[in-house]
């Protein structure tokens, strides 16, 4: 057994992380909605999973 943090960022999350960097080193010069839009696009396709699934839960019955 291992000691220690285990961290999953996972693509999105590193995605973020990559494009922060790049912004702040000046490599890119986006806004900052499209530096953040990993999160927020992630964010906007879990929230219409969740949706969906309770739209189809709740017109089965």
């Amino acid at each position: 057994m291992k000691n220690g943090v285990n961290i999953n960022f996972g693509f999105p999350g590193l995605l973020t992380i990559l494009f922060i960097a790049l912004k702040l080193t000046h490599v890119i010069a986006w806004s900052w909605w499209w530096v953040l839009s990993p999160v927020w696009i992630s964010a906007l396709l879990a929230f219409l999973v969740f949706i969906i699934v309770f739209l189809v839960l709740v017109f089965k019955k």
